[in-house]
C-alpha cells in the first residue's frame, strides 16, 4: 500500500452538548464536558489508521496530559507517531466545541503547539515527505508551514490534499499552485471564492478553483451530498446517505482520510469519494473527533447493509 503523510494540527477536544448554540451574551447551560483527542490533522491521521492505512503523523505538542491523550488516540489507531515534536515552552493545542440538539457544532481552536509547526521542521522531517505518496494538509498550522510544505510535496512529485478549514482572510493563492485535490465544505467555498449561493454556482466556483491551479475540488454539502469535479472524469454528484446526525464533528476530516486511503488503494477519485461518503455518514452518527471514526471493517459491513436495504 502507498504511504500517506499528515501534516497538520493536534488538539484536545473540549466538547459541550447544549440544546442550542447560544447567541451573542447568551449563557447557557450544560449537563456534562467530555475531553477527546482532536484537531483536523490528527483526525485525519485518527482515520486513515483506522481504515488500515500506511500512515504516519507530523506536527506539534505540548509536554502535556493533553498530549499524552493524543499519542495514545494515535497509537490505538495504527499511526507511526514517532515524528511528532514535543515543544516544552508551550501547551498542547485545546479546541472548545458546542454542540447542540441538532448535531452541528461551533469551535474555537487554541493553537497552542499548533503555531510552532515550522518550515524548518519540514526541512528537519523531509525523508517523510519523500518516503510519502499522498500528503495531507489543512490550515489549523502556519499558513507560511502549509505554503512551504506542500511546495516540498509538489516538487517531490507527490499527491497533494488540502483540506482548507479554516478558511483564512487571506487565503495565499500561491498555495491553489500546488495542490492536486481540495476538498472544502459549502461555507468554505463560498469564502474562497467570494460567491453566495453556492449550491447554485457549484460549477462557476469549481472554475474558479481550477483557474489557480486546483487539478480536482470535491465539495461536501451535508444532506446535499458531495459535488466532485475531476480532471479526469469531469464532473458528478454523490447522494448523501440519509442518517440522524448527532454530532458532525470530525466528518469532514474523516471524509478526506478515507479519499485518501482509497486513492493509496489505486482507487479513481470518484471511487474514493463514494466510499468516503459512507465514511462520513457513520461519523456524524456518533459523538466526538476521534472517538467517532469506525474501523474499516465498521464501514464495509455499514456498506453492506446499505446495499443490500437498496436491494429488497
Amino acid at each position: 500500500m502507498k504511504k500517506i503523510l499528515v501534516i497538520g494540527s493536534l488538539n484536545l477536544d473540549m466538547v459541550v452538548n447544549v440544546d442550542h448554540t447560544p447567541a451573542t451574551g447568551e449563557t447557557i447551560l450544560s449537563n456534562n464536558m467530555e475531553m477527546i483527542p482532536g484537531g483536523k490533522g490528527a483526525n485525519q491521521a485518527c482515520a486513515a489508521g483506522y481504515l488500515g492505512a500506511d500512515i504516519t503523523m507530523l506536527g506539534a505538542v505540548g509536554c502535556d496530559m493533553y498530549a499524552d491523550i493524543q499519542m495514545a488516540s494515535l497509537g490505538s489507531a495504527g499511526v507511526d507517531t514517532s515524528r511528532i515534536i514535543k515543544r516544552t515552552e508551550t501547551t498542547t493545542g485545546t479546541a472548545l466545541i458546542t454542540v447542540n440538539s441538532d448535531g452541528d457544532n461551533c469551535i474555537v481552536v487554541v493553537s497552542g503547539a499548533n503555531a510552532t509547526l515550522s518550515c524548518s521542521d519540514i526541512d528537519d522531517n523531509i525523508d517523510l515527505l519523500k518516503e510519502a505518496d499522498l500528503i495531507i494538509f489543512q490550515l489549523e498550522i502556519p499558513l507560511e508551514t502549509v505554503c512551504y510544505g506542500a511546495k516540498k510535496a509538489k516538487a517531490l512529485g507527490k499527491t497533494v490534499i488540502l483540506d482548507p478549514a479554516p478558511v483564512p482572510k487571506e487565503f495565499p493563492k500561491e498555495l491553489y499552485r500546488y495542490v492536486d485535490i481540495i476538498k472544502p465544505n459549502e461555507t468554505e467555498l463560498r469564502m474562497l471564492t467570494g460567491i453566495d449561493r453556492i449550491e447554485s454556482h457549484l460549477p462557476e466556483a469549481s472554475r474558479q478553483l481550477r483557474s489557480q491551479g486546483v487539478k480536482n475540488i470535491l465539495v461536501t454539502l451535508g444532506e446535499k451530498g458531495v459535488y466532485v469535479d475531476s480532471e479526469e472524469a469531469g464532473i458528478c454528484r454523490i447522494p448523501a446517505i440519509p442518517v440522524d446526525a448527532i454530532d458532525t464533528t470530525a466528518a469532514g476530516d474523516s471524509f478526506t482520510a478515507a479519499l485518501a486511503v482509497m486513492l493509496a488503494e489505486g482507487k479513481s477519485l470518484q471511487e474514493a469519494a463514494v466510499f468516503a461518503n459512507y465514511v462520513s455518514a457513520i461519523v456524524v452518527t456518533r459523538k466526538g473527533a476521534q472517538s467517532s471514526i469506525p474501523t474499516l471493517q465498521e464501514v464495509q459491513q455499514y456498506i453492506q447493509h446499505i446495499e443490500a436495504e437498496k436491494a429488497s
